[in-house]
């Protein structure tokens, strides 16, 4: 397959960035350009997305991710089911100084989350192929993040073993929040329910962010 377009492609991460309030240099607008056209090449192969124009991908993955970017306070952070790397990759362009595990029981999808941390220089990355539940009681993080894993109730229930002790699950929702409020068990609560500003996108998107509920002694 040869050469896509992104003409274009980097001012659109640019304006985007400036919409959300966050700071986006060229040479991260140029390498998330790179990580787009990587994407598009290895898809036609593997399937790692139901997405297959470029410029789709852009807007629906890309800038999706980069919504969470004013969020992300932590220095160690596990992204749970991140197929191609969403928004786990984008993240680990952006925080350069904290370190991401990239988790997905696909291996098809690992294969390509190694070879686009080679491709884009990312020395802050590592991908485990591997099931959640497998590193329960073994790897712990002070954020986990996920985007449209799972429910929230089963998010919790999956990462929450895998939680630093104060750490906080970090989900990726859309409009569906309030149900996925009254589902949560009583082991976990929302710290905050927060509206994502993703521009190009008319659906809401929100980001969940949930903590194991304090226990009295």
């Amino acid at each position: 397959m040869g050469q896509i377009n992104t003409e274009g492609f980097s001012e659109r991460l640019l304006d985007a960035a400036g919409e959300i309030g966050i700071e986006l240099s060229v040479q991260n607008a140029d390498k998330l350009v790179e990580y787009v056209s990587l994407l598009y090449r290895w898809n036609s192969t593997y399937n790692l997305t139901a997405i297959r124009d470029p410029k789709e991908m852009l807007e629906r993955h890309i800038i999706d991710s980069l919504s969470v970017v004013p969020f992300i306070t932590e220095s160690e952070i596990m992204d749970v089911g991140t197929g191609p790397g969403l928004p786990g990759i984008p993240l680990a362009l952006l925080f350069p100084n904290s370190q991401f595990t990239l988790v997905d029981s696909n291996i098809k999808k690992t294969r390509f989350l190694t070879q686009a941390a080679i491709t884009l220089g990312l020395k802050n990355v590592e991908v485990l192929h591997t099931r959640i539940e497998k590193l329960a009681g073994k790897r712990f993080f002070p954020a986990i993040i996920s985007r449209a894993f799972t429910a929230a109730e089963n998010f919790a229930s999956l990462c929450g073993p895998c939680l630093s002790e104060n750490g906080k699950l970090l989900a990726m929702k859309g409009s569906e929040v309030e149900n996925e409020a009254s589902a949560l068990s009583s082991e976990y609560v929302y710290q905050d329910v927060i509206k994502l500003t993703v521009p190009g996108c008319d659906a809401q998107r929100h980001l969940l962010i949930i903590e194991k509920a304090k226990t009295s002694n």
